[in-house]
Protein backbone atom coordinates (compact mmCIF):
# COMPACT_ATOMS: atom_id res chain seq x y z
CA UNK A 1 0.00 0.00 0.00
CA UNK A 2 1.27 3.70 -0.66
CA UNK A 3 0.18 6.14 2.23
CA UNK A 4 0.66 9.56 2.38
CA UNK A 5 1.39 10.76 6.00
CA UNK A 6 0.05 14.67 6.28
CA UNK A 7 1.50 15.37 9.73
CA UNK A 8 1.50 18.71 11.50
CA UNK A 9 4.64 17.73 13.67
CA UNK A 10 7.65 16.26 12.72
CA UNK A 11 11.14 15.96 13.42
CA UNK A 12 13.14 17.65 14.72
CA UNK A 13 10.19 18.78 17.04
CA UNK A 14 9.45 15.96 19.86
CA UNK A 15 5.88 15.32 21.09
CA UNK A 16 3.36 12.75 20.98
CA UNK A 17 2.25 13.63 17.10
CA UNK A 18 6.02 12.94 16.05
CA UNK A 19 6.47 10.18 17.99
CA UNK A 20 3.43 8.38 16.45
CA UNK A 21 4.43 9.56 12.86
CA UNK A 22 7.67 7.66 13.15
CA UNK A 23 6.46 4.67 15.03
CA UNK A 24 4.15 3.79 12.17
CA UNK A 25 6.57 5.11 9.72
CA UNK A 26 8.80 2.85 10.97
CA UNK A 27 6.76 -0.02 10.80
CA UNK A 28 4.80 0.64 7.36
CA UNK A 29 8.28 0.30 5.98
CA UNK A 30 8.63 -3.00 7.63
CA UNK A 31 5.60 -4.52 6.67
CA UNK A 32 6.08 -3.45 2.91
CA UNK A 33 4.44 -0.64 2.47
CA UNK A 34 5.77 2.44 0.87
CA UNK A 35 4.96 6.32 2.35
CA UNK A 36 5.98 9.58 1.96
CA UNK A 37 6.09 12.03 4.74
CA UNK A 38 4.54 15.78 4.42
CA UNK A 39 5.74 18.06 7.73
CA UNK A 40 6.56 21.41 8.89
CA UNK A 41 10.02 22.33 7.91
CA UNK A 42 12.96 21.97 8.59
CA UNK A 43 13.09 18.61 8.90
CA UNK A 44 15.09 15.80 7.65
CA UNK A 45 15.11 14.35 4.13
CA UNK A 46 14.06 10.93 4.50
CA UNK A 47 13.30 9.31 7.62
CA UNK A 48 13.12 5.05 7.68
CA UNK A 49 13.59 4.66 4.34
CA UNK A 50 10.74 7.23 3.30
CA UNK A 51 10.74 10.20 1.26
CA UNK A 52 10.27 13.64 3.30
CA UNK A 53 8.22 16.51 1.79
CA UNK A 54 8.32 19.75 4.30
CA UNK A 55 6.27 22.81 3.57
CA UNK A 56 6.87 26.18 5.04
CA UNK A 57 6.89 26.45 8.58
CA UNK A 58 6.48 29.58 11.52
CA UNK A 59 6.63 29.21 15.52
CA UNK A 60 3.43 28.83 17.79
CA UNK A 61 4.36 27.95 21.43
CA UNK A 62 6.99 26.54 20.87
CA UNK A 63 5.79 24.50 17.98
CA UNK A 64 6.35 24.27 14.30
CA UNK A 65 2.77 24.95 12.51
CA UNK A 66 3.17 24.35 8.31
CA UNK A 67 1.51 26.12 5.59
CA UNK A 68 -0.37 23.98 2.93
CA UNK A 69 1.34 25.42 0.29
CA UNK A 70 1.16 23.75 -2.99
CA UNK A 71 4.09 21.57 -2.44
CA UNK A 72 1.53 19.12 -0.52
CA UNK A 73 -0.85 18.78 -3.66
CA UNK A 74 2.18 18.58 -6.27
CA UNK A 75 3.25 16.04 -3.34
CA UNK A 76 0.04 13.95 -3.56
CA UNK A 77 -0.12 14.12 -7.22
CA UNK A 78 3.38 13.24 -8.08
CA UNK A 79 3.55 10.01 -4.97
CA UNK A 80 -0.04 9.07 -6.22
CA UNK A 81 -1.26 7.55 -2.74
CA UNK A 82 -4.13 4.86 -1.98
CA UNK A 83 -4.59 6.78 1.40
CA UNK A 84 -4.18 9.95 2.63
CA UNK A 85 -3.15 9.75 6.57
CA UNK A 86 -3.84 12.97 8.22
CA UNK A 87 -1.49 13.29 12.11
CA UNK A 88 -3.73 15.15 14.05
CA UNK A 89 -4.73 17.38 11.73
CA UNK A 90 -5.23 21.38 11.85
CA UNK A 91 -3.51 23.09 9.03
CA UNK A 92 -1.57 21.00 7.48
CA UNK A 93 -4.30 18.33 7.69
CA UNK A 94 -6.88 20.60 6.40
CA UNK A 95 -5.10 21.28 3.69
CA UNK A 96 -4.34 17.73 3.27
CA UNK A 97 -8.00 17.05 3.34
CA UNK A 98 -9.52 19.52 0.75
CA UNK A 99 -6.10 18.14 -1.25
CA UNK A 100 -6.82 14.57 -1.01
CA UNK A 101 -11.06 15.49 -2.16
CA UNK A 102 -9.89 17.23 -4.87
CA UNK A 103 -7.66 14.37 -6.42
CA UNK A 104 -10.35 11.98 -5.10
CA UNK A 105 -8.01 10.23 -2.65
CA UNK A 106 -8.99 8.33 0.37
CA UNK A 107 -8.42 9.69 4.05
CA UNK A 108 -7.92 8.75 7.53
CA UNK A 109 -7.76 11.45 10.41
CA UNK A 110 -5.68 10.69 13.32
CA UNK A 111 -7.21 12.40 16.26
CA UNK A 112 -4.79 13.16 18.82
CA UNK A 113 -5.44 16.73 20.13
CA UNK A 114 -7.84 17.58 22.39
CA UNK A 115 -7.83 21.46 21.08
CA UNK A 116 -11.42 22.35 22.22
CA UNK A 117 -10.30 21.65 25.78
CA UNK A 118 -6.83 23.75 25.51
CA UNK A 119 -8.93 26.85 23.84
CA UNK A 120 -11.25 26.86 26.57
CA UNK A 121 -8.52 26.26 29.28
CA UNK A 122 -6.94 29.62 28.14
CA UNK A 123 -10.39 31.65 28.41
CA UNK A 124 -12.80 32.03 30.71
CA UNK A 125 -16.11 32.06 31.81
CA UNK A 126 -18.07 32.78 28.71
CA UNK A 127 -15.45 33.35 26.85
CA UNK A 128 -13.76 30.21 26.80
CA UNK A 129 -16.79 28.37 26.31
CA UNK A 130 -17.59 30.26 23.21
CA UNK A 131 -14.36 29.79 22.02
CA UNK A 132 -14.33 25.84 22.32
CA UNK A 133 -17.68 25.75 20.56
CA UNK A 134 -16.12 27.65 17.63
CA UNK A 135 -13.26 25.13 17.56
CA UNK A 136 -15.65 22.42 17.78
CA UNK A 137 -17.15 23.28 14.80
CA UNK A 138 -14.23 23.72 12.98
CA UNK A 139 -13.20 20.38 13.42
CA UNK A 140 -16.66 18.82 12.42
CA UNK A 141 -15.77 20.93 9.89
CA UNK A 142 -13.01 19.48 8.86
CA UNK A 143 -13.42 15.95 10.26
CA UNK A 144 -16.98 16.04 7.83
CA UNK A 145 -14.81 16.07 4.96
CA UNK A 146 -12.62 13.13 5.05
CA UNK A 147 -13.70 9.04 5.24
CA UNK A 148 -12.87 7.86 8.68
CA UNK A 149 -11.67 9.61 12.30
CA UNK A 150 -9.64 7.29 14.89
CA UNK A 151 -10.21 8.37 18.55
CA UNK A 152 -7.35 7.17 20.44
CA UNK A 153 -9.42 5.97 23.37
CA UNK A 154 -13.04 5.31 23.93
CA UNK A 155 -13.21 8.22 26.12
CA UNK A 156 -12.23 10.71 23.35
CA UNK A 157 -14.43 8.25 20.82
CA UNK A 158 -17.67 9.15 23.08
CA UNK A 159 -16.46 12.86 22.74
CA UNK A 160 -16.12 13.00 19.18
CA UNK A 161 -19.48 11.18 18.49
CA UNK A 162 -21.18 13.73 21.14
CA UNK A 163 -20.31 16.81 18.80
CA UNK A 164 -21.59 14.89 16.18
CA UNK A 165 -18.27 13.87 14.14
CA UNK A 166 -19.14 11.55 11.86
CA UNK A 167 -17.18 8.59 10.78
CA UNK A 168 -15.15 7.01 13.56
CA UNK A 169 -13.41 4.64 15.19
CA UNK A 170 -10.92 3.66 17.76
CA UNK A 171 -7.53 2.95 16.99
CA UNK A 172 -5.11 3.06 19.85
CA UNK A 173 -1.25 4.09 19.75
CA UNK A 174 1.73 1.32 20.37
CA UNK A 175 4.50 1.31 22.52
CA UNK A 176 8.23 0.28 22.07
CA UNK A 177 8.18 -2.47 25.03
CA UNK A 178 11.90 -3.63 23.82
CA UNK A 179 12.97 0.17 24.87
CA UNK A 180 10.57 0.63 27.79
CA UNK A 181 11.57 -2.16 29.99
CA UNK A 182 12.07 -3.03 33.69
CA UNK A 183 15.56 -4.72 33.03
CA UNK A 184 16.77 -1.04 32.68
CA UNK A 185 16.78 -0.90 36.65
CA UNK A 186 19.92 -3.24 36.63
CA UNK A 187 21.73 -0.97 34.33
CA UNK A 188 25.11 0.53 35.85
CA UNK A 189 24.28 4.39 34.50
CA UNK A 190 20.61 3.84 35.86
CA UNK A 191 21.53 2.80 39.21
CA UNK A 192 24.00 5.89 39.27
CA UNK A 193 21.56 8.26 38.35
CA UNK A 194 18.89 6.94 40.85
CA UNK A 195 21.88 7.57 43.48
CA UNK A 196 22.03 11.26 42.30
CA UNK A 197 18.49 11.90 42.67
CA UNK A 198 17.96 9.67 45.88
CA UNK A 199 20.60 9.79 48.00
CA UNK A 200 18.50 9.34 51.07
CA UNK A 201 16.60 6.61 49.66
CA UNK A 202 13.62 8.43 48.53
CA UNK A 203 10.79 7.39 46.57
CA UNK A 204 11.01 9.31 43.59
CA UNK A 205 7.52 10.54 42.27
CA UNK A 206 8.07 11.24 38.73
CA UNK A 207 6.27 12.96 35.67
CA UNK A 208 7.09 12.83 31.97
CA UNK A 209 5.80 14.78 29.04
CA UNK A 210 5.93 18.54 28.14
CA UNK A 211 5.71 21.07 30.64
CA UNK A 212 3.17 23.20 29.54
CA UNK A 213 -0.31 24.87 31.27
CA UNK A 214 -2.33 22.13 29.69
CA UNK A 215 -0.63 19.63 31.16
CA UNK A 216 -1.56 20.67 34.87
CA UNK A 217 1.54 20.36 36.56
CA UNK A 218 0.14 22.14 39.32
CA UNK A 219 -0.78 19.89 41.01
CA UNK A 220 1.94 17.84 41.74
CA UNK A 221 1.90 20.43 44.85
CA UNK A 222 -0.42 18.27 46.49
CA UNK A 223 2.46 15.87 46.86
CA UNK A 224 5.25 17.77 47.88
CA UNK A 225 4.51 17.00 51.72
CA UNK A 226 4.88 13.17 51.17
CA UNK A 227 7.95 12.06 53.46
CA UNK A 228 10.60 10.60 52.16
CA UNK A 229 10.27 11.32 48.90
CA UNK A 230 11.20 13.33 46.02
CA UNK A 231 9.66 14.96 42.54
CA UNK A 232 11.13 14.03 39.25
CA UNK A 233 10.21 15.96 36.31
CA UNK A 234 11.61 15.26 32.97
CA UNK A 235 10.60 17.21 29.84
CA UNK A 236 10.81 20.70 28.51
CA UNK A 237 8.64 23.59 27.95
CA UNK A 238 7.06 26.79 28.76
CA UNK A 239 5.95 26.23 32.14
CA UNK A 240 9.48 25.02 33.29
CA UNK A 241 10.34 28.22 35.25
CA UNK A 242 6.74 28.68 36.31
CA UNK A 243 6.52 25.25 37.73
CA UNK A 244 9.87 24.76 38.88
CA UNK A 245 9.55 27.78 41.49
CA UNK A 246 5.91 26.82 42.28
CA UNK A 247 6.99 23.26 42.95
CA UNK A 248 10.14 24.10 45.02
CA UNK A 249 8.48 26.70 47.10
CA UNK A 250 5.62 23.74 48.12
CA UNK A 251 8.63 21.66 49.33
CA UNK A 252 9.94 24.17 51.35
CA UNK A 253 6.94 25.26 53.10
CA UNK A 254 6.32 21.77 54.41
CA UNK A 255 6.58 21.58 58.19
CA UNK A 256 9.17 19.80 59.73
CA UNK A 257 12.13 18.55 57.38
CA UNK A 258 11.56 19.15 54.06
CA UNK A 259 12.12 17.10 51.32
CA UNK A 260 14.37 17.37 48.65
CA UNK A 261 13.92 20.18 45.99
CA UNK A 262 11.75 18.92 43.14
CA UNK A 263 14.61 17.53 40.19
CA UNK A 264 14.02 18.56 36.62
CA UNK A 265 16.20 16.80 34.11
CA UNK A 266 15.04 18.53 30.79
CA UNK A 267 14.09 16.56 27.73
CA UNK A 268 15.39 13.23 27.20
CA UNK A 269 15.09 10.64 24.29
CA UNK A 270 15.87 7.14 23.58
CA UNK A 271 17.55 4.92 26.37
CA UNK A 272 18.18 8.12 28.55
CA UNK A 273 14.53 8.00 28.14
CA UNK A 274 14.46 4.64 29.18
CA UNK A 275 16.75 5.28 32.14
CA UNK A 276 14.74 8.35 33.48
CA UNK A 277 11.78 6.07 33.89
CA UNK A 278 13.28 3.54 35.30
CA UNK A 279 15.38 5.28 38.14
CA UNK A 280 11.30 6.25 39.42
CA UNK A 281 9.21 4.26 41.64
CA UNK A 282 5.84 6.20 41.05
CA UNK A 283 4.73 7.41 37.54
CA UNK A 284 2.33 10.55 37.92
CA UNK A 285 0.24 12.25 35.57
CA UNK A 286 -1.68 15.07 35.74
CA UNK A 287 -3.35 16.38 32.67
CA UNK A 288 -7.32 15.85 32.25
CA UNK A 289 -7.36 16.48 28.40
CA UNK A 290 -5.37 13.56 27.68
CA UNK A 291 -6.81 11.75 24.12
CA UNK A 292 -4.38 9.05 24.90
CA UNK A 293 -1.28 9.39 27.37
CA UNK A 294 1.87 7.93 25.42
CA UNK A 295 4.23 8.26 28.56
CA UNK A 296 1.41 6.17 30.71
CA UNK A 297 2.00 3.16 28.44
CA UNK A 298 5.92 3.40 28.52
CA UNK A 299 5.52 3.96 32.37
CA UNK A 300 3.40 0.59 32.60
CA UNK A 301 6.43 -1.18 30.50
CA UNK A 302 8.83 -0.10 32.58
CA UNK A 303 7.19 -2.02 35.36
CA UNK A 304 6.16 1.43 37.01
CA UNK A 305 2.65 1.90 38.97
CA UNK A 306 0.37 5.00 37.75
CA UNK A 307 -1.39 7.55 39.13
CA UNK A 308 -3.94 9.25 36.78
CA UNK A 309 -7.03 11.26 36.22
CA UNK A 310 -10.05 9.40 35.67
CA UNK A 311 -10.48 11.49 32.94
CA UNK A 312 -9.84 11.03 29.27
CA UNK A 313 -7.14 8.84 27.93
CA UNK A 314 -6.41 7.27 31.02
CA UNK A 315 -9.29 5.49 31.92
CA UNK A 316 -8.11 3.32 28.80
CA UNK A 317 -4.78 2.81 29.74
CA UNK A 318 -4.73 2.59 34.04
CA UNK A 319 -6.59 -0.39 35.59
CA UNK A 320 -7.06 1.49 39.15
CA UNK A 321 -6.53 -0.73 41.45
CA UNK A 322 -4.40 -3.31 39.78
CA UNK A 323 -2.07 -1.70 37.65
CA UNK A 324 -2.43 2.23 39.03
CA UNK A 325 -4.96 4.66 40.51
CA UNK A 326 -7.38 6.64 39.00
CA UNK A 327 -7.82 10.20 40.40
CA UNK A 328 -10.26 12.19 41.11
CA UNK A 329 -9.33 15.70 39.50
CA UNK A 330 -11.93 17.48 41.21
CA UNK A 331 -11.25 16.21 44.59
CA UNK A 332 -8.38 17.68 46.45
CA UNK A 333 -6.40 15.45 48.02
CA UNK A 334 -7.09 12.50 46.00
CA UNK A 335 -4.06 12.23 43.88
CA UNK A 336 -2.25 12.50 47.46
CA UNK A 337 -4.51 9.61 48.91
CA UNK A 338 -3.52 7.59 46.33
CA UNK A 339 0.25 8.62 45.82
CA UNK A 340 0.43 8.28 49.47
CA UNK A 341 -0.75 4.29 49.80
CA UNK A 342 1.71 3.57 46.79
CA UNK A 343 4.58 5.30 48.80
CA UNK A 344 4.02 3.01 52.21
CA UNK A 345 3.81 0.16 50.31
CA UNK A 346 6.92 -1.14 48.12
CA UNK A 347 5.18 -4.90 47.87
CA UNK A 348 2.08 -2.85 46.13
CA UNK A 349 4.07 -0.57 43.59
CA UNK A 350 5.60 -3.98 42.58
CA UNK A 351 2.84 -5.72 42.02
CA UNK A 352 1.23 -2.93 40.31
CA UNK A 353 3.73 -2.92 38.25
CA UNK A 354 4.13 -6.02 37.33
CA UNK A 355 0.12 -6.05 36.30
CA UNK A 356 0.87 -3.04 34.19
CA UNK A 357 3.79 -4.33 31.99
CA UNK A 358 1.51 -7.39 31.70
CA UNK A 359 -1.78 -5.38 30.28
CA UNK A 360 0.64 -3.87 28.14
CA UNK A 361 2.05 -6.60 26.46
CA UNK A 362 0.03 -6.89 23.23
CA UNK A 363 0.02 -2.90 22.32
CA UNK A 364 3.52 -3.50 20.74
CA UNK A 365 3.70 -0.60 17.39
CA UNK A 366 3.81 -3.54 14.68
CA UNK A 367 0.75 -4.80 15.93
CA UNK A 368 -1.25 -1.47 15.97
CA UNK A 369 0.26 -0.52 12.78
CA UNK A 370 -1.26 -3.85 10.95
CA UNK A 371 -4.50 -1.99 13.00
CA UNK A 372 -4.06 0.72 11.50
CA UNK A 373 -3.56 -0.77 7.93
CA UNK A 374 -6.98 -2.36 8.05
CA UNK A 375 -8.78 1.11 8.29
CA UNK A 376 -6.51 2.02 5.48
CA UNK A 377 -8.17 -0.62 3.53
CA UNK A 378 -11.40 0.12 4.74
CA UNK A 379 -11.86 3.14 3.58
CA UNK A 380 -9.86 2.42 0.35
CA UNK A 381 -12.59 -0.21 -0.69
CA UNK A 382 -15.46 1.11 1.37
CA UNK A 383 -17.92 3.90 -1.35
CA UNK A 384 -17.99 7.09 -0.27
CA UNK A 385 -20.69 8.80 1.88
CA UNK A 386 -21.14 5.57 4.06
CA UNK A 387 -23.06 6.02 7.09
CA UNK A 388 -21.30 6.09 10.15
CA UNK A 389 -23.30 3.64 11.78
CA UNK A 390 -21.30 0.85 9.76
CA UNK A 391 -17.97 2.26 11.37
CA UNK A 392 -18.45 -0.24 14.32
CA UNK A 393 -15.86 0.26 17.67
CA UNK A 394 -13.15 -2.16 17.71
CA UNK A 395 -12.21 -3.25 21.04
Amino acid sequence: MRVAIATESFLPSLNGVTTSVCRVAECLREQGHQAVIIAPGPAPATFAGHPVRTLPGFPVRGFRAGLPTRELRRTLRSFRPDVVHLASPFLVGSGGASRADELGLPTVAIYQTDMPSYVRQHGSGVLGRGASSVTWEWIRRLHSRVDLTLAPSRPTLADLRAHRIPRTDLWGRGVDTRLFHPSWREDPDTAALRRELAPGGEVLLGYVGRLAPEKELHRLAELAHLPGTRLVIVGEGPSRNEIGARLADAVARRLGRPNRPPVFLGSRTGTDLARAFAALDVFVHTGTRETFGQTLQEAAATGLPVVAPAVGGPVDLVGHGSTGFLFDPEAPGDLHRHVRELVASPSLRATMGAAGREAIRDRSWSSLTEQLVRHYERVVTTPAGISPAAYTLQR
